[in-house]
């Protein structure tokens, strides 16, 4: 079995990936930090499988397009895909900088675009295999002091859907997670109890778990909020 993640080497993307190589799967990630990539790939052989550790900066479509390059020579087939990685830039959509939108739409949106589109075309192919988009609750409803991140994560959701739509009829499930407020380099530096906050393993055991059921179901969403934040 064979996934393939990107933000791999922090928060839910790193969660995730320990998870699914303790289940047996072959992991291909993709993060910025070439020594937190050396690292990442080191722990996660440990679990006994195969890793391909990619550096690649995903507000930049050269170096998307040629982690998925990479990550298809690698593997003929992939079972699953977790579109992970994402910014988020606090502020007024009014007041910034254009570039701070711009930024975000290339790693929150734009980024998972390009990736689930070609991964889709090979799991349409193949006939199997599941994209899990890690969206947020500002999909669903603009979060306070977060208007360029609202739009972009909203944006996502809505192509998580598209993707559904036309995958489903080929045997490839779409999930979308939207998690809350959870705790991962986004929150560094915060005086809040960690323990408040959604844990990168409580996402990382929503996919695993997800993956585990019967091949005629698909779970369309799963929301994970703080229960006393």
């Amino acid at each position: 079995m064979k996934a393939i993640i990107t933000g791999v080497t922090k928060g839910i993307g790193k969660a995730t990936a320990m998870a699914l190589a303790k289940s047996g799967y072959d992991i291909i990630g993709c993060a910025r930090n070439e020594t937190e990539l050396t690292a990442f790939e080191a722990e996660i052989k440990s679990y006994g499988v195969n890793v391909l550790a990619i550096k690649a900066d995903c507000s930049r479509k050269d170096e998307v397009l040629g982690f998925i390059e990479k990550a298809i020579a690698f593997v003929p087939e992939v079972d699953v895909l977790v579109n992970n990685v994402g910014v988020f830039y606090p502020g007024s959509l009014l007041d910034e900088e254009d570039d701070v939108f711009e930024t975000q739409q290339q790693i929150n949106i734009n980024a998972t675009y390009f990736i689930a589109k070609r991964i889709g075309k090979m799991m349409r192919e193949q006939g199997f295999g599941h994209i899990f988009n890690i969206c947020s609750v500002a999909s669903k409803a603009p979060v306070e002091n977060a208007g360029s991140y609202s739009v972009t994560k909203a944006a996502m959701l809505s192509l998580n859907h598209v993707l559904r739509r036309e995958l489903t009829p080929y045997h490839v499930k779409v999930t979308a997670i939207i998690p809350g407020s959870t705790y991962t380099a986004s929150w560094e530096g915060t005086t809040l109890d960690q323990a408040k906050f959604v844990q990168p393993e409580d996402v990382a055991k929503s996919i695993t778990t997800i993956l585990s059921l019967s091949k005629g179901a698909n779970v369309d969403e799963v929301t994970i909020t703080p229960s006393n934040f």
